[in-house]
């Protein structure tokens, strides 16, 4: 991302204002969950938002995720997007990651001038300038943002879907391997909303369990 010097111009600040205004920032949620669709989100933030205290999702407790929610919902251009688990299973999930990512970044109402993704990929994609940022959910607020508002999405989608697959506690872990879920898997059997194609299912499977 461009660096700007100390305002020696009354228009550094705007430059640099207004390439951030029209900057999107882009997370995914979901990657390593044994179940369901990952989540992307694609944020373009307000000038006027504060920064300050978007951080990455991860560092969050549940409420404060949802109270910055709806914060960023209501101070930016957002949108999210997913891609199922049959597309997990095809395509891998790396693959099914950077298709949510695509799918979120062209729904935003508004075409961002520059887009700064999660992580070392990109997804192809033609008359976009896109680049990836290492670590960028503790870098870049729109980044942070965006993992924000997509965890918030997954999470709810997932605790839905507890409520008619009981047993799994796939509201507790949402999906993720944990011993509890794995042993549930043992117990239930695989669900048709398992990603057939992770290692912990797939070795469940071959095993008839």
């Amino acid at each position: 991302m461009a660096r700007f010097k100390k305002n020696k111009t009354k228009n550094s600040r705007f430059e640099y204002q207004n390439l951030m205004k029209n900057t999107a920032g882009v997370d995914e949620v979901g990657r390593g969950s044994l179940i369901g669709p990952v989540y992307a989100a694609a944020v373009i933030l307000n000038k006027n938002i504060n920064v300050k205290i978007l951080k990455d999702s991860k560092t969050l407790k549940k409420n404060e995720r949802e109270i910055l929610s709806d914060y960023i919902k209501k101070n930016s251009i957002w949108a999210i997007a997913k891609a199922s688990k049959n597309e997990i299973e095809k395509l891998n999930i790396l693959q099914a990651s950077l298709l949510a990512m695509k799918r979120a970044i062209k729904k935003l109402k508004k075409k961002p001038s520059l887009v700064l993704i999660d992580g070392n990929k990109i997804p192809e994609m033609n008359n976009y300038k896109i680049k990836a940022v290492i670590k960028g959910d503790t870098k870049i607020p729109a980044i942070s943002a965006a993992s924000i508002i997509a965890k918030v999405a997954r999470d709810n989608f997932i605790v839905s879907l507890s409520k008619k697959n009981k047993g799994y506690h796939w509201n507790k872990n949402f999906g993720y391997g944990t011993k509890e879920h794995l042993a549930a898997i043992k117990k239930l059997g695989v669900s048709p909303h398992h990603r057939k194609t992770f290692m912990p299912v797939a070795k469940l499977l071959r095993h008839n369990i």
